[in-house]
C-alpha cells in the first residue's frame, strides 16, 4: 500500500492492528528477559525498538514469530493468537517476515535461488512463478544486475538486500528487522537503509531493532525504548529525542551521542 494511502487511513481513524503483544513474558530458567510487554503495531507503521544491550529487544522480536517461545502472554497477528497449539507456524511465518543481522544466505545458491527456495518450499509456487517473483523482488531492492551472483561475489550490503528480497517475496504483512546493518562496513549501511526507507514509503509494516539512531529519528513513526526487559517509554521521534521523560532514556541517549 502506498505511504500516502496509509496516512489517509490514519487520518480517518486508527489503522488495523497487525501485531499485538499482551502481557508478554520470557524467561530463560531463573533469568527474566521480558516482563509484561504490551505493544501494538498498526498497519503501515515503522516502529523502532531501541535500548542498551541486554534490554530484551532481539528476544522480543524473536518471540513475535516464535523463534523464541514466550513463557506467557499472547502474540496476536491480525487478531490471531499465534501461540495456540493448533497454529501452523510455517503459515504464520509467511505473514511475519524477518531479516537477521547475519544474512543467512545459502552460499552454494545464487541470489535468485536463495529467493526462490522459500517460494517453492513454503509458498508452493511453481519454478516458473517463483523465478518471476524472484526477479521482481531483486529488481525492487536494486539487484537486477546481480541476480545470478553467488553470495561470495556480493558485498555484505548486497547480501543483506538479497535477504530482504527473500523476505518480501513471501508477501508478509509485517517485517521484523534484527540489527540489519550491524554486520556491515559503514560504507555499505546506506544501501540497506535506503531499501528500508523505500519499504516505509510503500507502507510496509515494520518493527526494527537497530542502533542507527539517525535513521530512527528520520524514518520511524514510533520509537519504543526498552531497558531491563520492559518498555520504559515510547513516542514519536520528536518525543523520544526531543523531550525524553524517563531518566533511563535520557541516560541512554546521552551514551549514544544523541542528547
Amino acid at each position: 500500500m502506498p505511504r500516502d494511502a496509509v496516512s489517509h487511513v490514519v487520518t480517518q481513524g486508527p489503522a488495523q492492528k497487525v501485531l499485538e503483544l499482551r502481557g508478554l513474558h520470557k524467561s530463560f530458567g531463573p533469568l527474566s528477559v521480558l516482563r509484561s510487554i504490551d505493544l501494538i503495531v498498526r498497519e503501515g507503521e515503522m516502529v523502532f525498538l531501541i535500548g542498551p544491550s541486554g534490554s530484551g529487544k532481539s528476544t522480543l522480536l524473536r518471540c513475535c514469530n516464535r523463534l523464541e517461545e514466550p513463557t506467557s502472554g499472547a502474540v496476536l497477528v491480525e487478531g490471531q493468537d499465534i501461540l495456540g497449539p493448533k497454529v501452523d507456524i510455517n503459515q504464520v511465518r509467511q505473514r511475519i517476515g524477518m531479516v537477521f543481522q547475519s544474512f543467512n544466505l545459502y552460499p552454494h545458491m545464487t541470489a535468485r535461488q536463495n529467493v526462490t527456495l522459500a517460494l517453492r518450499k513454503v509458498a508452493r509456487k511453481s519454478k516458473a512463478e517463483a523465478d518471476v517473483i524472484a526477479r521482481r523482488m531483486l529488481d525492487h531492492v536494486g539487484l537486477s544486475d546481480r541476480i545470478d551472483y553467488f553470495p561470495r561475489a556480493l558485498s555484505g550490503g548486497q547480501q543483506q538486500r538479497v535477504a530482504i528480497a527473500r523476505t518480501l517475496a513471501l508477501e508478509p504483512r509485517i517485517v521484523l528487522f534484527d540489527e540489519p546493518t550491524s554486520a556491515l562496513d559503514p560504507e555499505l549501511v546506506n544501501g540497506v537503509l535506503g531499501v528500508m526507507r523505500m519499504l516505509r514509503n510503500e507502507g510496509m509494516t515494520m518493527v526494527v531493532v537497530s542502533h542507527e539512531m539517525r535513521f530512527a529519528r528520520e524514518a520511524a513513526d514510533r520509537i519504543v525504548f526498552m531497558a531491563d526487559g520492559e518498555i520504559v517509554e515510547q513516542g514519536t521521534p520528536n518525543d523520544i529525542f526531543g523531550a525524553p521523560r524517563h531518566p533511563r532514556l535520557r541516560e541512554f541517549l546521552s551514551s549514544v551521542g544523541t542528547a
